[in-house]
């Protein structure tokens, strides 16, 4: 083994520039392409988003206007504007900025003077603008490293700033913005601070009743059991109901931030609902029965808010304030009174919700047998059968939050496809789940099924979601099947099973269809993959003379050495989102239900699409019998 050097030359120190652009996953979390709502692109806009939202909060500037083009990201808030003789240091020098200082930003999000230097230092092109009474000045850099400074100049435009920057495409590689994603980020914004005016691209984002507009939105095409419970307080507000689903679903916010993996708030608020209703109901149902299917939103205020990371998506703060009191006791004597005061004051909501714990019970004690025979079962399976072959991220006890945000599991039909990923995956990062045969279509059926269906039952531990989401094994769930019929077929059946009985996992932007080429295009000097017919098409044009060309029907069909290029840097996923408006029954039961006259419709329609198509491309001599002939096959 060679010596390695450990001399004065070996030491070196980096600036801040340099540090982000080697460290970005300390700043941002992980880099990604756009595909999945975490991705370093939406922290990037987030970052420069809370510095708006932070002067809206102090009283300043009703309004923030946002565009997104192929250019980039231009931002303009309507604030106080940075002051002008230090909008260089507030964008380029690291820990520097106005929120060290709790009077003025006393219950910020942003503490640690990071956020716009990690957008600058990870960005091909940054621009600020300052407006300040009547004057402004601009700074203009690349790749963080300044490149022009304006003096100060008069304008006649109203206070604020303007940020514009492009992601550097080297870090984001192939990166996209998909609108469904920073739409949430901005309705959860205009949610938390009601009357703010957001526009972004044409469409306008305002909420006046706060986090019951959320819920409302968020319940439109669900069933829930009684009324929204509304309940505000200082520093906090709370949203709950019940629906029909399985699962919790929560909404947390500490400061203005959306804190995706929850917290200390979070628990609080778990642990309190379940103490109110036994208290209130007088008896000591299980704490699972009292969360089931409970959909809530949570936002609070503290001082110094600590986080467990730079991406702010997990409160780690124990207390409200340095000598304040501890976030649990807080939370417990705020809902203790509010929610129970409600209770009292609404009986029919009480009842209501009394009937759905008790529903939630009657299931649980129903499938308790089965799902213990069935925990017996996976245990064993899990230990002589090779379903799973897991990442070295879960293999190695201890963890980091880079690791969890870079896991993903492939869900595969088969050995052949198993056997082919296996291979060109990465093994720190990848993992592989075998499905043997096609699932069962689970639409409509309980959640028992998921404990007799050896497959369901298997597939639920592997992921680690049996009794919360929270405890999610692998942060990109992806179904990697076949692209034929029985491929296509695999995946609804798949869909149902989470949308069915862990529609949450789908909300919260876990769950990705796996794109592979359908086609081989080479000669002997090149060779392209392409994932359409036009693709295809554009490689043949490049080729000379008579190209080779192979289809891909199967993923075992693909080498190993070819795979790894299409599920390690150059991955190709396809995010299953589903909009807020979506009806989950309607849509499960119109395409995995019986076979109704709405679907049969929808089939033949578009089948008369595919035969019209047929007809306006058929030859002269063929158009009077080739379309005659298929109706009547058809």
């Amino acid at each position: 083994m060679a010596e390695v050097r450990y001399t004065e030359d070996e030491i070196r120190s980096l600036d801040w520039r340099e540090h982000i652009r080697l460290r970005p996953g300390m700043y941002i979390g992980k880099l990604g392409d756009g595909s999945t709502p975490d991705d370093g692109i939406y922290v990037l806009l987030k970052e420069v988003l809370d510095n708006c939202i932070d002067e809206y909060a102090m009283g300043y500037g009703k309004q923030i206007d946002i565009s997104i083009t192929d250019k980039g990201v231009m931002i303009r808030d309507y604030g106080r504007g940075i002051p002008l003789g230090k909008v260089v240091d507030v964008v380029s020098k690291i820990n520097t900025g106005a929120k060290y200082d709790s009077k003025a930003f006393k219950k910020s999000v942003g503490l640690n003077g990071v956020g716009t230097k990690a957008v600058n230092a990870l960005s091909e092109y940054f621009l600020v603008t300052a407006f300040r009474e009547g004057k402004s000045k601009t700074a203009e850099f690349q790749f963080g490293q300044l490149k022009s400074e304006s003096k100060l100049e008069p304008s006649k435009e109203e206070n604020g700033t303007l940020v514009f920057f492009k992601p550097d495409n080297g870090m984001f590689r192939n990166y996209r913005w998909l609108p469904e994603y920073i739409e949430q980020q901005l309705w959860n914004y205009a949610y938390l601070n009601s009357g703010l005016k957001i526009n972004f691209n044409g469409k306008t984002f305002l909420s006046k009743n706060g986090l019951l507009d959320l819920l409302e939105k968020k319940t439109n095409s669900e069933r829930i059991r009684y009324p929204i419970i509304h309940l505000k307080g200082e520093d906090v507000e709370i949203v709950i109901t019940h629906g029909e689903h399985y699962g919790e679903q929560y909404y947390s916010f500490v400061n203005g931030q959306y804190t995706t993996q929850g917290g200390t708030h979070l628990n609080a608020f778990r642990e309190a609902l379940v103490k109110v209703a036994r208290d209130h109901f007088k008896k000591n149902f299980d704490a699972k029965d009292i969360r089931e299917s409970v959909i809530a939103a949570v936002a609070i205020r503290v001082e110094e808010p600590v986080f467990e990371s730079q991406t702010k998506t997990r409160l780690g703060s124990d207390r409200i304030a340095p000598d304040g009191p501890a976030v649990r006791t807080w939370m417990n004597d705020f809902l203790s009174k509010a929610l129970d005061d409600f209770l009292h004051k609404n009986p029919e909501v009480a009842k209501e919700m009394l009937k759905r714990i008790q529903q939630s019970e009657r299931e649980r004690k129903d499938i308790a047998d089965v799902k213990k025979i069935a925990n017996q079962r996976a245990k064993a399976a899990n230990i002589h059968n090779k379903k799973l072959r897991d990442c070295r991220y879960h293999l190695n006890e201890k963890g980091t939050e880079e690791g969890r945000l870079n896991s993903t599991i492939f869900i595969t039909e088969g050995d052949s496809a198993s056997g082919s990923l296996t291979k060109a995956r990465d093994v720190n990062a990848h993992a592989v789940f075998s499905l043997r045969g096609k699932p069962l279509n689970c639409y409509g059926m309980t959640k028992k099924v998921v404990y007799q269906n050896e497959e369901f039952n298997l597939l639920q531990h592997a992921l680690n979601i049996e009794d919360s989401l929270d405890d999610l094994r692998y942060n990109r769930v992806v179904v990697a099947t076949d692209a034929d019929v029985d491929g296509m077929h695999i995946r609804l059946l798949l869909l149902t099973f989470f949308l069915q009985f862990f529609p949450d996992l789908v909300r919260n932007g876990h769950l990705y269809i796996l794109e592979t080429p359908l086609f081989r295009v080479r000669d002997k000097q090149q060779t392209f993959y392409c994932y359409t017919e036009s693709e295809k098409q554009a490689a043949m044009a490049k080729l000379r003379g008579k190209p080779e060309i192979t289809r891909f029907k199967g993923l075992g069909e693909i080498s190993p050495n070819e795979f790894s290029a299409f599920i390690n840097e150059d991955i190709r996923l396809e995010p299953v989102y589903l909009p807020e408006d979506t009806n989950l029954d309607h849509v499960l039961n119109y395409y995995m239900g019986k076979n109704t006259p709405e679907r049969q419709e929808f089939i033949i329609d578009n089948l008369r699409f595919e035969l019209d198509v047929i007809e306006e491309k058929a030859p002269a001599t063929q158009q009077d019998e080739e379309p005659a002939e298929l109706e009547e096959k058809g």
